[in-house]
């Protein structure tokens, strides 16, 4: 079977439409139709469905691109381990961690691994949801729980602390809590309990307070960190924040210092078959040198 044809076809079948693939392609809406159809005739079979709104596989068409996208899984698993042999670092580096680390710590830090390795080509993905290194959706995560998987190597970061903080003209409008208990008559801010979290406990305020969501407290919750850091500057209330996203602002104060929220491990998680990388590596010992310099 002609490889170039079904590459074609894997990106048609992809996309669900001519047009699309050959943007894709860079070829002429006609020419991917004609290897399409060369590819149809060489099997004896139609692939496809022709639809006014676009191309449906047929029983046929759908085993072949089960075959044609494990063939294009494996060549990009060979690719990654033809660059992850040489010795110097370049290519692409796709890097995945949750929002508030990677929008206020890794990056800021990003401009200068670009100018130390300028051939590296580097993607931030800020998401809470877990990336499948395994499959390629990202080549190094930097996670806030600890990896189960055995294909997967990880190492610690270091870990990051966190105090319970308020804004200074919140608390001189409503009072500072002096108790665990006296939490309750305040606004606390937390995370939605139904969303995936960028780590294990972002409710411990909630918790230490007592309060629930069916019981009348004032809770504010968003489904990003970042967002409850801004919120607690301009006085939404109290929360507890990584102290690294606080220090030196001197807008805010830790509040019930002695009620410590647990501090939450940074891991570097690779897969098991990348181990020799050199981009991954550069990128390990990069992030080893910038963890002393921050104050987690």
């Amino acid at each position: 079977m002609d490889w170039d044809k079904l590459r074609i076809f894997h990106t048609v079948a992809e996309a669900g439409s001519l047009t699309r693939a050959g943007e894709s392609l860079e070829l002429s809406q006609s020419a991917v139709s004609r290897q399409i159809s060369a590819l149809e005739e060489s099997l004896g079979v139609s692939l496809f469905h022709r639809h006014a709104r676009g191309l449906v596989l047929t029983e046929q068409g759908a085993l072949l691109q089960t075959a044609a996208r494990d063939i294009s899984s494996r060549l990009a698993i060979v690719e990654e381990q033809i660059r992850d042999s040489q010795t110097l670092p370049e290519g692409p580096l796709r890097i995945t961690t949750v929002g508030f680390l990677g929008s206020t710590w890794l990056a800021p830090l990003l401009p200068e691994l670009r100018e130390t390795y300028p051939k590296l080509d580097v993607t931030l993905l800020l998401d809470n949801r877990i990336y499948n290194l395994g499959m390629r959706e990202a080549d190094v995560a930097i996670r806030l729980y600890k990896p189960e998987d055995p294909d997967l190597i990880r190492q610690t970061l270091g870990t990051i602390r966190f105090h319970i903080y308020g804004a200074k003209n919140y608390l001189e409008k409503h009072g500072r809590p002096q108790t665990p208990d006296d939490l309750k008559k305040h606004t606390l801010l937390g995370y939605p309990e139904h969303m995936t979290a960028p780590f294990s406990d972002p409710n411990w305020l909630f918790r230490t307070a007592g309060v629930h969501k069916d019981q009348g407290h004032r809770r504010l919750v968003m489904n990003s960190m970042y967002a409850i850091h801004n919120a607690v500057k301009a006085g939404a209330g109290l929360a507890a924040l990584p102290d690294y996203l606080m220090t030196g602002n001197e807008e805010v104060s830790i509040v019930l210092p002695d009620h410590q929220p647990p501090e939450v491990t940074m891991y570097f998680v690779y897969p098991e078959d990348r181990r020799d990388s050199c981009r991954i590596r550069v990128f390990l010992q990069f992030l080893e040198g910038k963890i002393s310099q921050t104050a987690f």
